[in-house]
């Protein structure tokens, strides 16, 4: 089963920095991207986190919800959050990761040799009726939040 343009996005309940339960069904009516990294405060997933930081006041002003997903906890998020101003939300998609599982963004992944199961760093954008309308399997880290732009015809 792979997801597809069009298909509904699958519905989750997860919660956020604040342990609060944040639905995505609850999101109908606007635009939501989700985006799936392995580790807060790493390299990569920071450049990521904060390419959408500075693009924030774009995505904001089209009332587009952005949702960073990873399996770590609340008290991470939070010193993410705090340490680099992310304005958005982190959700906590704990191990065995079903919501990034039903995204197919949890899996055996290779490094240095060595093969695990984690998080891939996939994106994508849900439109206000619930379908996917855009997928990123290949995410450069520092410039995914100008890609959506782009794709989306924001930039």
């Amino acid at each position: 089963m792979t997801l597809q343009i069009g298909d509904p996005a699958p519905d989750f309940n997860l919660p956020n920095q604040d342990g609060t339960l944040v639905q995505l069904a609850s999101l109908r009516g606007q635009r939501v991207v989700i985006y799936f990294y392995p580790k807060d405060d790493t390299p990569g997933c920071t450049k990521e986190a904060c390419n959408f930081r500075d693009q924030w006041e774009r995505f904001e002003a089209n009332d587009i919800k952005v949702l960073g997903i990873s399996k770590d906890g609340a008290t991470s998020h939070t010193k993410f959050i705090n340490k680099y101003q992310i304005p958005f939300t982190l959700l906590s998609d704990a191990e065995p990761c079903p919501v990034a599982s039903s995204y197919e963004s949890y899996g055996l992944k290779k490094f240095m040799g060595r093969e695990y199961m984690g998080m891939m760093r996939h994106s994508f954008v849900v439109d206000p009726k619930g379908n996917l309308e855009l997928i990123y399997l290949k995410v450069k880290a520092a410039t995914m939040a100008d890609q959506i732009l782009k794709d989306l015809g924001l930039d």
